[in-house]
């Protein structure tokens, strides 16, 4: 009997709303593949203003759960000649500005792309265009940029209770005796792309993520060869530090 070839998915990178005329879809972008997560339906017509308020609240709600892991690139596509994508960060920047803020550390960073993302055909047409990937890029480079930027605050910060780790053993040590519901402190991890391809441990580095994960640890794996990428493979390309929530 042939072995099942184990599914990867890769590591988080995004998500992808694709409006259409009376539903949104939510896909879960990931290094490797592209996951459907949410179908949500509008309940009324566009033409309602309360309709479509509950509508855009709806979908900014199925996003939280996703900005809290740490994923930051909000990817919102429409068919060309529609206004479903612009109606909806304006809905974004009338009701819930925090999230576009700039100095805020936890802010999103939200990109447009025409086109139907409705199916998983016309998504992976979709992620293989050139302006896709230079969305991700430079959105991506932009949350590696925020995270390292509270790494240095932290570094230098008068946080007596101040964090920061590099080494995987201790890193481990830390992550697994976390606390699932914690308040007062974030914490985060940071690994480039190149330290986890070259790992020779990969089980580990994939059970740390996921642990991570499940356990609320905002958790980027940044491109080596950009400047953010640089200063973490300063670290050996890993680092965990934690935050005090305000």
């Amino acid at each position: 009997m042939k072995r099942k070839r184990r599914y990867r998915r890769g590591y988080p990178v995004a998500v992808l709303v694709g409006f259409e005329d009376d539903h949104a879809v939510l896909w879960r972008i990931f290094s490797r593949v592209a996951k459907r997560s949410l179908r949500l339906e509008l309940d009324g017509k566009r033409t309602v203003d309360k309709a479509l308020y509950n509508f855009h609240e709806l979908v900014v709600d199925s996003l939280k759960p996703v900005l809290k892991e740490g994923v930051r690139t909000i990817v919102v596509a429409a068919q060309a000649r529609t206004t479903y994508t612009q109606n909806f960060l304006d809905h974004v920047k009338k009701h819930h500005k925090y999230l576009i803020q700039s100095k805020r550390p936890n802010r999103a960073n939200f990109a447009e792309l025409v086109g139907s993302a409705d199916n998983r055909i016309q998504v992976a047409e979709l992620t293989k265009t050139k302006e896709f990937a230079n969305i991700i890029a430079e959105t991506t480079s932009e949350e590696a940029d925020q995270a390292v930027n509270s790494l240095e605050k932290h570094l230098y910060g008068s946080d007596s209770n101040s964090v920061v780790l590099y080494s995987l053993k201790e890193i481990e040590k830390i992550v697994y005796s976390l606390e699932k519901s914690r308040e007062s402190r974030s914490e985060h991890l940071l690994l480039t792309d190149k330290y986890l391809a070259e790992c020779r441990q990969k089980n580990r580095i994939n059970r740390l993520l996921q642990i991570a994960k499940n356990k609320k640890v905002k958790t980027r794996v940044v491109n080596a060869e950009t400047q953010a990428g640089n200063r973490i493979s300063q670290f050996g390309g890993i680092v965990f530090f934690s935050t005090q929530n305000k």
